[in-house]
């Protein structure tokens, strides 16, 4: 089973920022099996820049849940799961720091598909989600959110492992 996860955050430091919404899709190499994803107040102003990238603000996360609300939903979903994304390490970085916050170590195996793509798909520009996917003609809906991101992860990774 796979966890193909996106998130959004406040920054790219996951020391200082924080995440601002996340969605996960357990894919079992045939079919999409469940979908979770949530917004998450970061307890702390999104930045101008951010917004403007993600179209994720202040006003959307006030009452949305904080992470330590989604934790435990976030292990569950995940468990005996191999975590997949789109430069995973980024993702797996601020996902652990925020289980790591709480007292909690968060470990998945994980399988970055630019990693992937690039030795299956080589020759390549740049490998970035969204140029990746215009040069193979995979659809992003929600480009800069973490649910679109993650559903082009999802036909990026059934493309490469040819599912």
């Amino acid at each position: 089973m796979y966890a193909i996860i996106d998130v959004e955050t406040t920054g790219v430091n996951a020391k200082s920022d924080r995440l601002t919404e996340i969605a996960i899709i357990i894919f079992d190499g045939e079919k999409i099996v469940k979908e979770y994803s949530s917004l998450i107040n970061p307890e702390r102003e999104i930045p101008y820049y951010i917004t403007r990238i993600t179209g994720i603000n202040n006003s959307m996360v006030n009452s949305a849940p904080k992470f330590y609300e989604l934790a435990k939903s976030i292990v569950e979903i995940t468990e005996g799961c191999t975590f997949v994304a789109h430069n995973a390490a980024f993702d797996y970085r601020f996902i652990r720091a925020e289980f790591e916050s709480l007292g909690y170590n968060y470990e998945r195996e994980t399988l970055d598909t630019i990693k992937l793509a690039r030795k299956s798909i080589p020759g390549l520009r740049s490998y970035s989600l969204g140029k990746l996917c215009d040069e193979i003609g995979i659809e992003i809906n929600n480009r800069h959110r973490a649910m679109g991101d993650a559903q082009a992860t999802v036909e990026l990774f059934k493309r490469i492992y040819q599912f």
